[in-house]
């Protein structure tokens, strides 16, 4: 069989075999990420978040919980992830009418052997999820979207920004 880890696919061994990487070698470095992405909806839907309508009360404001919490439960829903001790996770949302709907970006930070982009990422769908759950009553066609990092800092692979 290939060796996938020259691939670049670290998470496969020789034999393809999923495993944790190993990261005990690595330096210990300042790291951060930042993952974007929305929710789209119908204008009936938008007005009824941005007017504090919504029958489960504050959709952003639980949101933006539920994004943080779902950063620093990464390496407990997504399987080869490192517990990592996350310094700063920041969840902003914001309400766009040009979508309409809600944009989402979390930053994540910590000082470690590996880099926080899983946990950006899953706060950002943590949070879109929480919007959907949130608002499904009176919008079940809602569209989570666009889900990416924009930035990654820190470690051996060093800085990445999102064309």
């Amino acid at each position: 069989m290939t060796d996938t880890h020259a691939s670049g696919l670290t998470h496969f061994d020789g034999k393809g075999d999923a495993h944790m990487v190993d990261v005990s070698d690595k330096p210990v470095t300042a790291r951060v990420a930042v993952a974007t992405g929305h929710v789209t909806m119908a204008q009936g839907t938008f007005e009824i978040i941005k007017d504090g309508r919504a029958k489960k009360g504050d959709v952003l404001g639980v949101a933006r919980l539920a994004g943080i919490m779902g950063a620093k439960l990464t390496p407990t829903l997504i399987p080869l992830c490192h517990p990592l001790p996350v310094t700063k996770v920041a969840v902003e949302l914001s309400l766009d009418p040009a979508l309409p709907g809600v944009r989402i970006e979390a930053t994540v930070k910590t000082t470690g052997q590996t880099g926080v982009e899983m946990e950006a990422l899953t706060a950002v769908s943590t949070a879109a999820l929480t919007v959907y759950d949130m608002a499904k009553a009176v919008d079940k066609e809602m569209v989570i979207g666009g889900i990416r990092v924009l930035l990654k800092d820190g470690g051996k692979s060093g800085r990445f920004e999102a064309s």
